[in-house]
């Protein structure tokens, strides 16, 4: 690293005697050629040459080296311990100083220049001043020359050691064991919050977390609507963490059976296929009722994983007075053409857009925005409605095509899922998501996801993935891959695109699911932002590839304790992901495909979304069916998508559809 000591030759020469002692600055062991820039061809992302670069780190804190795992980088982490200078022994001064000063600088009034000395005495403390004497005379104290000289010379001196890494961990345990013994039991977590100091509150590592973590044991979290079943995982963790979980959801959802088990304390039945509005009164009347309850009592968060749920649980936490997104933030984020204006309004990128509200809205838009382009609902979610499109013809088709796509879907315990019989009084997609479009210039390049945890208005934590090319023309999502292959330089620019986009939007606090692009000619640009965590293997990558668990962010910042992720330094596992999606139409056969993964090493899960007979579509004829999600885990990035990549050619070779059964 350069050194910030100037070396200046004409300067002051009365320290020349000591650099025979001691040296003055550390040795400069910093990388210089693992800085380089990856070849150009690394940068061609191909199953054959996928892309190759450094980490870039997921926490505000841990700077790293090119092409290395994340490390947090210090000076004390670059030094070799021989190589740093050792304390300078104690010195013992004994001085009887006795001289003139004769200031050298200019004297612009009499206050200005006879203080000077008098200051100069102040800083250093190495004389007084006694009754009669001039400014400009110096009497030494011989109490206090040892200090001050000692101080001045070779600090710290004879100073105590300070404490190592370790000593001050042991401290810093003692205390946060104290503060949680001392915290009061049954009380409102706010409360609890409030009395813990906020320097501890605000630690990280695994031992802050141990204290977040023990404030929030006991609180009380209303979840609205619960997503669908594969979301059980989350409140079984919640359950482990202590929280007493309150469900509200329609009167048929799969989440009843969690109080029974008692993973959850609370089931609230309310009727989905009302307004929004009359829904959200219910909700909030139940939720106000809780505190009558002995067993429950009043809460002290809402939380929700269900993309279609964020406004309303913003809304409920803002009524109830508890923390929580601005309602207009959230309203923000779900409207992607006010999300657009949100980012313009800020001087970040913004691609040519324009929304439409009628039929009689696309020649105008076609105009504006041009071709190619992508036609998307205003406030959809999951990639349905939306489509590429590369003429006005095709716009005019893809536009009235809607209401084709939409009557295949329902709502779900706020999840937009494959009308199959299977959902009871599900409310059709068509009904919630409405006729309002946006038609945007169409983003060519490299795919990415952004995991954040924003807390007190800055980014604590921001993880990286790859996306695979999404299934055109209906941008189905193919594989993902953590941590991310592209170059590190382009890792930074998109994760604080996502981090200003987040800001941009107004919020403060929060766990998000960021979309980008790395354009070919515009650099990074966002494609969304969903307040809320990412569904399908996002938790489980984030978990273990940097050991962050964003359910505990999430309920953290429900109930009002900062959010402090405790990241591993380096990635534990790389992991790949993918729902493979049906190439042709037709009626499955068998489930002979899910074969090649049963009992395979290295595959972390695979959970099948289709049975057998099930009419199946492919991207020719529709947005395609997802056959099953993978997970794998591999030594390296690089690894585990060839890996992923092999499995899922494994399955489609396998794969049985009959083509006259669609």
């Amino acid at each position: 690293m350069t050194s910030r000591r100037s070396n200046n030759a004409g300067g002051c020469c009365c320290f020349d005697w000591l650099k025979g002692h001691r040296k003055l600055s550390r040795p400069d062991v910093s990388p210089r050629a693992s800085w380089g820039h990856p070849n150009a061809a690394d940068e061609v992302p191909s199953k054959a040459q996928p892309r190759v670069g450094g980490w870039a780190s997921p926490v505000p804190y841990s700077p790293a080296q090119w092409g290395s795992w994340q490390r947090q980088v210090s000076d004390a982490d670059s030094v070799p311990p021989s190589l740093l200078p050792s304390p300078a022994p104690a010195m013992e001064f004994g001085l009887d100083i006795q001289e003139e000063v004769k200031p050298s600088w200019p004297v612009f009034s009499h206050s200005a220049g006879a203080s000077r000395p008098s200051r100069q005495m102040e800083i250093s403390g190495l004389g007084q001043l006694s009754e009669g004497t001039s400014t400009n005379q110096v009497t030494p104290s011989p109490k206090s020359s040892g200090f001050y000289v000692e101080q001045l010379l070779a600090s710290p001196g004879s100073l105590p050691k300070a404490c190592s890494a370790d000593e001050r961990q042991r401290m810093l345990e003692k205390r946060v064991t104290k503060v949680l013994q001392e915290l009061p039991k049954g009380a409102p977590t706010g409360e609890r919050v409030a009395k813990t100091p906020r320097r501890l509150l605000t630690a990280r590592g695994t031992t802050g977390q141990r204290l977040r973590r023990g404030i929030l044991e006991g609180a009380t979290i209303v979840f609205f609507t619960t997503g669908y079943e594969g979301k059980r995982f989350i409140y079984e963790r919640a359950h482990a963490l202590g929280v007493r979980s309150v469900l509200i959801d329609s009167a048929d959802s799969w989440s009843r059976c969690l109080v029974d088990e008692g993973i959850a304390a609370k089931f609230l039945a309310v009727d989905m296929s009302r307004s929004s509005d009359e829904v959200f009164r219910e909700a909030l009347s139940k939720i106000e009722a809780l505190e009558q309850d002995p067993l429950i009592g009043r809460a002290d968060g809402v939380a929700t994983f269900a993309e279609l749920s964020v406004p309303i649980a913003a809304r409920l936490a803002e009524a109830l007075g508890l923390p929580g997104p601005a309602p207009e933030a959230t309203d923000t984020a779900r409207d992607k053409h006010a999300t657009r204006a949100a980012l313009k309004a800020a001087g970040l990128p913004t691609p040519p857009n324009c929304e439409i509200c009628s039929e009689a809205d696309l020649v105008q838009a076609a105009q504006i925005v041009g071709f190619p382009a992508v036609l998307k609902p205003v406030s959809g979610a999951a990639s349905v409605g939306v489509k590429k499109v590369e003429s006005e013809a095709e716009l005019r088709s893809a536009y009235l095509e809607r209401e084709r796509e939409m009557q295949s879907l329902v709502i779900s315990s706020g999840a937009i899922v494959k009308d199959d019989g299977r959902h009871g009084a599900a409310i059709g997609a068509g009904n919630v998501i409405g006729a309002r479009f946006l038609l945007e210039s169409y983003l060519d390049g490299d795919e990415v996801d952004i995991d954040v945890v924003m807390s007190d208005g800055e980014w604590q934590y921001a993880a990286v993935s790859d996306n695979g090319p999404t299934l055109e023309p209906y941008f189905n999502e193919t594989w993902a891959v953590s941590p991310s292959l592209l170059h590190r330089t382009k890792q930074v620019e998109l994760r604080e695109l996502a981090v200003s986009s987040v800001k941009a939007l107004g919020f403060e606090d929060g766990i998000f699911h960021v979309e980008c692009k790395y354009t070919t000619s515009h650099g990074p640009q966002l494609i969304e932002v969903n307040a809320r965590m990412g569904g399908g293997p996002v938790h489980a990558t984030n978990l273990r590839t940097w050991g962050v668990d964003l359910v505990e962010e999430t309920l953290f910042c429900c109930v009002g304790i900062p959010a402090r992720p405790a990241a591993c330094k380096e990635p534990n596992e790389c992991i790949a992901n993918a729902d493979v999606n049906t190439l042709r139409s037709g009626r499955i056969l068998d489930l002979s495909f899910l074969e090649p993964l049963q009992g395979r090493e290295g595959v972390v899960s695979f959970s099948n979304h289709v049975r057998e007979g099930e009419a199946v579509v492919g991207p020719e004829d529709g947005l395609p069916t997802w056959l099953v999600e993978i997970v794998v885990s591999k030594a390296t990035p690089k690894e585990a998508l060839d890996f992923l990549l092999s499995l899922q050619d494994e399955v489609q070779a396998k794969l049985r559809v009959d083509p006259s059964g669609s």
